[in-house]
């Protein structure tokens, strides 16, 4: 027996979580279909915090997104009643002409964020913890911070429930096609119909959107976790989240949460990864070395070697911005994918506009440079 909704997401992580919410807040009857456990390990929404920020360095055409995104995610806290967002302040620090300074200055200017300008003694007297080279330059966003990563799914999670939305976990979809009137999946467990469909499938979405040739990449990150010697680092202490850019690399982190272990990880590199069930989940001397030599430069008081790890996996678009938009050939299907290791502060608010686009078809949000059809991803 086939069984019909209105609208049904694949991937019930950050975004598919966040979509359905928004869906069965507005009475839409829709099912979210998860490939494995709704508390898992095995894609890209886990590892305890995300970093979150207005100052957007990677464009300024994201930061209304974030406005929005902000007040979404304050209104989850107060429903749900969990403590989902932790503004305890990011430090970016790097070259004056790099990436990150000039990014975050330019968007702040923008938009008018509050961002503070130390000087490099400054710095190093707010900032007993860090090491910063003597050709960096360091800012400071006192409105950032990070989102509880596990906590803010499962919010979307038990909101969408409250509101009526239905969730299968560890079924797997075999295929999707069109159909007259929407949509009609099969899965390991059975068939669905729906109006519409929203696919946020993460590392698997490559797979399920074949037909489009997505230039997406996953590729392997490794999360690490160190111990620390010190409460210079601790988050009750007043320490910030931090970005490091350097010639070749960028690292982030977070402040300690246990007092015991902070974490830190390269947000550049990873190899690349042909099947994301196959996931490497070993650690290697290679995935530790080029943290471990950021630390011993610029964290004197946290130990190189990870005290534990975790693995995730970021999914590339060519330029390395999301894709949120409808299908060209079957507009009933809207896709959510691509969102390159800095997308999970974005859930909030692009988790509204996926449900936009599926119920209404458009969104008044301000999304026109993740299409589809931008230059970065025409062949």
């Amino acid at each position: 027996m086939t069984k019909t909704y209105d609208c049904i997401v694949l991937g019930v992580g950050g975004f598919g979580s966040a979509a359905l919410a928004h869906l069965a807040r507005r009475g839409v009857r829709a099912l979210g279909i998860e490939r494995f456990d709704l508390d898992h390990e095995q894609g890209s929404s886990h590892g305890e915090t995300r970093i979150i920020r207005k100052a957007y360095f990677e464009h300024p055409d994201y930061v209304p997104l974030l406005f929005r995104a902000y007040d979404l995610w304050q209104e989850l806290e107060q429903e749900s009643e969990k403590e989902l967002l932790n503004l305890c302040g990011l430090m970016i620090a790097g070259p004056p002409d790099g990436e990150a300074v000039p990014g975050a200055k330019l968007a702040a200017q923008r938009y008018g964020i509050d961002i503070e300008e130390p000087t490099l003694a400054e710095a190093r007297a707010r900032f007993p913890g860090f090491r910063f080279d003597d050709a960096h330059a360091v800012l400071v966003e006192p409105d950032a911070g990070f989102l509880h990563v596990e906590a803010s799914r499962q919010a979307h999670v038990e909101t969408a429930l409250a509101h009526g939305a239905t969730i299968q976990a560890n079924e797997a979809v075999l295929e999707w096609q069109p159909t007259a009137n929407g949509v009609q999946l099969r899965t390991n467990r059975g068939k669905y119909d729906a109006a519409s469909l929203i696919v946020t499938a993460g590392a698997w979405a490559g797979r399920l959107l074949a037909d489009l040739s997505i230039p997406l990449e996953v590729v392997r990150k490794p999360i690490l976790w160190h111990g620390v010697s010190g409460n210079e680092y601790d988050v009750t202490n007043g320490a910030p989240g931090f970005y490091f850019e350097t010639t070749a690399h960028a690292f982030y982190g977070f402040p300690s949460l246990d007092g015991k272990t902070i974490k830190a990880c390269e947000h550049t590199g990873g190899a690349v990864v042909d099947d994301p069930s196959q996931l490497d989940r070993e650690i290697h001397p290679s995935d530790i070395e080029p943290v471990a030599n950021f630390i011993r430069q610029s964290m004197p008081g946290v130990q190189p070697a990870p005290a534990r790890h975790s693995m995730c996996m970021y999914t590339h678009t060519p330029d390395h911005h999301f894709i949120v938009d409808r299908h060209p050939q079957w507009p009933q299907v809207v896709i959510g994918a691509g969102f390159s290791g800095h997308g999970f502060k974005f859930t909030s608010v692009l988790g509204e506009a996926l449900a936009d686009l599926a119920v209404d078809g458009k969104t008044e949000l301000p999304i026109g440079f993740l299409s589809l059809g931008r230059e970065a991803l025409v062949k």
